[in-house]
């Protein structure tokens, strides 16, 4: 980890960031460099040389993860963060960003425009205009958020570096549609596999079908009515879906394998170990391996410093607090004992789609509510 007293990163960033000029273009730039999970590097390096030489600030690096904080000997420090990596781009790829429309109408289009460069542009642009914000801040921009949830860079600085991630409360600037989002689902995948018996295909009656007994499998999903679940007066929907299948040896063999991978998201208010017995217990049967899993988190807007930002917030932009269906990382300062929401621009439904696009008016809107939250 490098800190504020070691030397800059030597390798040159692509792209200067301009952290005092045009919201809209820094929000392109930060998108124009590419960050498919595990290729953040360019974009850390753009990040580390735009906020180190910022003297209110103490920048440290782990990784491809990037934390500045103020050290104002304020009583409170909230974090404020967001994931700098992106799902694949497409082919072709969907970047250079484009500005589609004018004024407060106009969308900028590309992969990252949603999930999340958008909340990423707007804590540089507030990490480098707000030097004596009313409480202390950290500033977190971290790697590997779309993979394994064993990857992700805020799981690595919780266990390598714990004492930057210290705060009362935090603030995930994932897509809202610049409304508050409490807590977040749960993520469980399993491969639930489906055994057969090897033959010649010329003679199938020799052997059993395991593609074809996948089909036991596939049915239970198709069935399957997922519950919507009230958890401190959010609604959380859930859902149990197949998201892969594999099987098959040759042309001319009959498979003695098929493995169907099932992702169920589940409700807060579930353990893992709850959502992994509902998990076993559906496809009774079976055999289930357990691949990867993260717990959700609950709303927790009774707490002060996350109802005093809701209040500032909708008194700005108007609405209610809504449920996070998704996971994201406020499960993970949920885990580290800090209560934490979604806040920021980008219609969620548009994440990792090919025609990603966010409002510029969700920027501004977002921006200037938590400017608004840490000044006044």
């Amino acid at each position: 980890m490098t800190s504020d007293q070691s030397a800059p990163s030597t390798s040159a960033p692509a792209t200067r960031l301009d952290l005092d000029g045009d919201l809209t273009a820094l929000f392109r730039a930060v998108c124009d460099v590419p960050s498919v999970s595990g290729d953040e590097k360019a974009l850390a390096d753009a990040i580390e040389a735009a906020l180190r030489p910022l003297a209110h600030l103490d920048v440290s690096r782990d990784g491809n993860a990037v934390v500045a904080r103020t050290h104002l000997g304020r009583s409170r420090r909230v974090v404020i963060a967001g994931h700098i990596d992106t799902v694949p781009l497409t082919d072709p790829p969907n970047l250079p960003t484009r500005v589609v429309g004018e004024g407060a109408q106009a969308e900028v289009w590309g992969r990252g425009t949603v999930d999340m460069k958008g909340g990423v542009a707007i804590q540089l642009a507030l990490a480098a205009s707000l030097t004596a914000p009313n409480q202390d801040v950290t500033w977190v921009f971290y790697d590997l958020e779309e993979v394994a949830s064993d990857l992700n860079g805020l799981g690595r600085l919780a266990r390598n570096h714990p004492e930057l991630l210290q705060g009362d409360f935090a603030i995930l600037g994932e897509p809202t549609a610049a409304g508050i989002e409490g807590g977040c689902n749960g993520t469980l995948r399993v491969e639930v596999r489906v055994p057969g018996v090897t033959a010649h295909s010329a003679r199938a009656w020799m052997g059993s079908n395991a593609i074809h007994s996948a089909s036991v499998v596939l049915d239970r999903l198709a069935a399957y009515e997922p519950a919507s679940i009230e958890v401190e007066g959010l609604v959380y929907r859930e859902g149990m879906n197949a998201v892969g299948i594999r099987g098959g040896i040759a042309g001319n063999v009959i498979p003695d394998e098929c493995v169907v991978t099932v992702n169920y998201r589940f409700a807060p208010s579930r353990s893992l170990p709850d959502a992994e017995a509902h998990v076993r217990d559906l496809f009774s049967g079976f055999e289930v391996v357990v691949t990867d899993a993260a717990p959700g988190a609950r709303p927790g807007l009774d707490d002060p410093s996350a109802a005093d930002f809701a209040a500032t917030v909708l008194a700005l932009t108007g609405g209610a607090p809504a449920p996070k269906y998704g996971w994201t990382d406020v499960a993970r300062f949920a885990e580290m004992g800090i209560p934490a929401v979604n806040f920021g621009p980008g219609d969620p439904v548009l994440a990792h789609k090919d025609d990603e696009r966010c409002p510029v008016g969700h920027l501004a809107l977002c921006h200037d509510a938590l400017r608004a939250w840490l000044t006044r």
